[in-house]
């Protein structure tokens, strides 16, 4: 059944009407034989999900979404109750098939703007007076966050951890089958300059404006595969897991959580990853020819050392989205962890693992179809300043760590 969301989820930007038709199909067996039409919405946030409407045989209208994700391991999805009764915002479902490979969610329609579509619109100049308000939204929606963690902060064992569905988008890309077929199965990347042997290309030596790696990807993606590992006991919060901002919508000036397809109990660290990548630095994976107009960047080979340069500078609502997670959620919960004997030597180590699965496997960086070769240069550079130690010259990652670890110590 997996295979046929994965078909409907890359039809839907090429043959749209063949999608909807196999999508039909899907929906008169999950959700109701009542079903007349779907409707779908290609999306550029749409990377491993697509959404719609569907109508009924009375006339009336709803929205669904449903998440794709290969190689499943996980076995519960969607835990929408949970999140409500940890105090989230969440829109609730009217329906739920959570069986993986068949998951299905069926909601009221939703009229609100969702937040990833309200921060491009400032980024591209059509509503730049929205920002302040965004940001008191955010702001505020940070505050509640870190109150939740505190509230449900709590141990959890190896094995209750392992079964966490937030395992699903770092550790099981990286074991599992995404990593060999995006990569480890290719012949080749195009990258400027020409194609390069993924085999060499996971022995490069990178310099990224200035910034020194001594780990090339090979050894980052050894590292992470290890720090990792679900099997963990440690601490755990109830989380969304996945809250980029196409899972977030903006309504009446508050924040309203969407689609918790990994929601949980889970590590708090892992609970910031994919809204501290997604929502500031992957503009380019969602608008990948816009980027590549906007975004000068260079490569020069010397050996198995690449020297690139990049411009790449953050808007202000990207830098108001990291500032507000690091400040009023990363800085206070760390200091906490400490305190309560909760805090792993390695957190910093176990973040960037995470972080570095963002850009590496959230899609394919060796797709020619989907990434112009400079961009697919653009997201190794993050990948390695993600996962890595940048040295002498600092990343913006590594620097915004380099200020919270003295609180910490």
């Amino acid at each position: 059944m997996n295979e046929r969301l994965q078909a409907i989820q890359q039809m839907q930007f090429r043959d749209r009407s063949g999608a909807e038709a196999l999508l039909l199909s899907f929906v008169r067996e999950v959700y109701s034989p009542h079903v007349t039409a779907v409707e779908l919405r290609p999306l550029a946030v749409s990377l491993n999900s697509f959404n719609g409407f569907l109508t009924l045989t009375d006339g009336r209208r709803y929205f669904f979404k449903t998440h794709t994700e290969s190689d499943t391991v996980i076995r519960e999805y969607y835990n929408a109750a949970l999140l409500a009764e940890a105090g989230y915002p969440v829109i609730q479902p009217i329906f739920s098939s959570t069986e993986a490979g068949k998951q299905f969610l069926v909601y009221e329609v939703i009229s609100a703007p969702s937040v990833f579509d309200t921060s491009w619109a400032i980024e591209s100049g059509q509503q730049p007076d929205m920002l302040q308000a965004l940001a008191r939204a955010q702001q505020a929606a940070d505050d509640n966050l870190l109150h939740i963690y505190h509230a449900t902060l709590q141990p959890q064992t190896a094995t209750e951890a392992a079964q966490a569905p937030i395992h699903q988008l770092f550790y099981h890309r990286l074991a599992g089958g995404r990593l060999s077929r995006f990569y480890a199965d290719a012949a080749a990347i195009n990258l400027p300059g020409g194609e390069t042997a993924i085999s060499d290309l996971f022995a490069v030596r990178w310099i990224i404006n200035d910034q020194v790696y001594s780990d090339n990807l090979r050894t980052i993606i050894e590292r992470a595969t290890h720090l990792l590992n679900p099997a963990q006991a440690g601490p755990s919060i109830i989380g969304h897991g996945d809250a980029h901002n196409g899972n977030i919508f903006i309504e009446q000036g508050g924040l309203l959580y969407f689609d918790p397809a990994f929601a949980g109990r889970h590590h708090p660290l892992l609970d910031v990853v994919k809204p501290l990548f997604h929502n500031v630095f992957a503009m380019w994976m969602y608008f990948p020819h816009e980027k590549r107009a906007q975004t000068p960047i260079t490569l020069k080979r010397e050996g198995d050392a690449w020297r690139v340069q990049y411009e790449y500078p953050l808007h202000p609502v990207r830098e108001m989205f990291f500032r507000s997670k690091i400040e009023r959620v990363l800085l206070p919960l760390l200091p906490d962890l400490r305190r309560r004997g909760w805090l792993r030597d390695d957190w910093r180590e176990y973040l960037k693992a995470a972080l570095f699965c963002c850009p590496f496997l959230t899609m394919n960086l060796a797709d020619g179809e989907k990434f112009p070769s400079e961009i697919s240069l653009l997201g190794l550079c993050m990948a390695v300043e993600m996962g890595a130690e940048s040295q002498g010259t600092r990343s913006i990652l590594d620097r915004t760590l380099d200020e919270v670890a003295p609180e910490v110590r």
